[in-house]
C-alpha cells in the first residue's frame, strides 16, 4: 500500500466523525458530505507524513472548510424568495429520511438556534461545545486569539442555552408540559391532548402561517385537540424569547413557530406565527 492508498484508508477511518462535524456546523447532509470531500481533496494535496494526531489535523481542515462555506452562506442572505424557497428541498443525491434521521439524533430544535448565530460563534461553539475540540486549536480556523475565541463561545453558548434567571423552574415545567402535549399529539393520543388544554383554550395563525397550512382560528379544547391529534410529526419543543413553543423545520430550516400561553397547568392559547420578519426577531434556545 503506497502513501496515497494509506492516507486514504485512515481518512475513511474518519469519515463518519468528520461529516457529523461537518453536519452540526452546516445543518445540512449534503453541504456536510460535500465538505467532507473538500476535506479529502485539501488532505489529499497536503504533506500529511509529519501529522501524528490526523483525526485532530482533519477536524480542524473541516472545519476551516466549514467556515468558509458559512461565510458564503451569510453573503447570500439576500437571495430571492424563489432562490429561498428552493432551498428547502432536498437535493438531489440526498437521502431525505437519512437527513430526518440525522437531524432528530441531533436535536432539530438545536440546528434551528445554531443557524441564527454567526459562522465564527457557531464553529467556535460546535468544536468546543460538542466535539471538546480545544480553544488553542480553534483560535486558528477562527483567525482569533484562543483567550478571543474562548468568549466567542461564550457568547455562541448564550445564545444557544438562553439565560435562566428568574421564573425558569416554572419556565421548564411548562416546556416538559409542551414535550408531553407533543408527544400525544404526535402518538395520536386525543384524551391525553384534552387533559392537556383549558377547556377555552384558542388557537390563532397569521396570514404566512394559514399560506403554510397552519389552518385558520378557532377556539376550544376538544376541537384543538381534534385538529392536533396525530399530526405535528416534524414540530420540535424550543423556547421562544424564553417562553416554551413549538418549532416547525424540516431539515432545520426554520418555517413556522407556535408560541404557547399557560392558564396554571394547562395551555391556554396557541399562536402560530410564519412572518419571516417576526421568525427574525425571535430569540430561539435549547434548554
Amino acid at each position: 500500500m503506497n502513501g496515497k492508498e494509506l492516507l486514504a484508508a485512515r481518512f475513511e477511518e474518519h469519515r463518519s466523525h468528520l461529516r457529523a462535524v461537518a453536519y452540526r456546523m452546516l445543518g445540512s447532509l449534503s453541504e456536510a458530505d460535500d465538505a467532507v470531500q473538500m476535506t479529502w481533496l485539501k488532505a489529499a494535496g497536503a504533506d500529511t507524513g509529519g501529522v501524528e494526531n490526523l483525526a485532530g489535523w482533519l477536524t480542524t481542515v473541516v472545519g476551516r472548510v466549514c467556515l468558509d462555506m458559512l461565510r458564503s452562506r451569510e453573503s447570500r442572505r439576500e437571495d430571492s424568495l424563489d432562490e429561498h424557497g428552493a432551498s428547502l428541498g432536498t437535493r438531489v443525491g440526498t437521502d431525505p429520511e437519512q437527513e430526518a434521521l440525522l437531524a432528530d439524533s441531533v436535536g432539530l430544535a438545536l440546528l434551528v438556534v445554531l443557524d441564527k448565530l454567526s459562522p465564527t460563534e457557531r464553529i467556535a461553539f460546535v468544536l468546543h461545545d460538542l466535539f471538546a475540540v480545544s480553544f488553542a486549536d480553534i483560535a486558528p480556523i477562527v483567525d482569533r486569539s484562543p483567550e478571543t475565541t474562548q468568549r466567542i463561545a461564550s457568547r455562541a453558548r448564550r445564545r444557544v442555552r438562553g439565560d435562566s434567571g428568574a421564573g425558569s423552574e416554572d419556565r421548564m415545567r411548562q416546556y416538559r408540559a409542551v414535550e408531553v402535549f407533543l408527544r400525544a399529539a404526535q402518538n395520536g393520543d386525543f384524551e391525553a391532548l384534552l387533559a392537556m388544554l383549558d377547556p377555552d383554550v384558542s388557537y390563532r395563525t397569521d396570514e404566512a402561517a394559514r399560506l403554510l397550512g397552519a389552518g385558520t382560528d378557532f377556539d376550544g379544547g376538544r376541537v384543538l385537540a381534534e385538529a392536533f391529534c396525530g399530526k405535528a410529526q416534524v414540530a420540535r419543543a424550543i423556547m421562544l424569547d424564553g417562553e416554551p413553543g413549538l418549532v416547525l423545520a424540516p431539515s432545520g430550516t426554520l418555517m413556522l413557530v407556535m408560541t404557547i400561553r399557560f392558564a396554571g397547568e394547562h395551555i391556554a392559547g396557541i399562536n402560530a406565527v410564519a412572518d419571516e420578519d417576526r421568525l427574525s426577531r425571535m430569540e430561539l434556545t435549547v434548554p
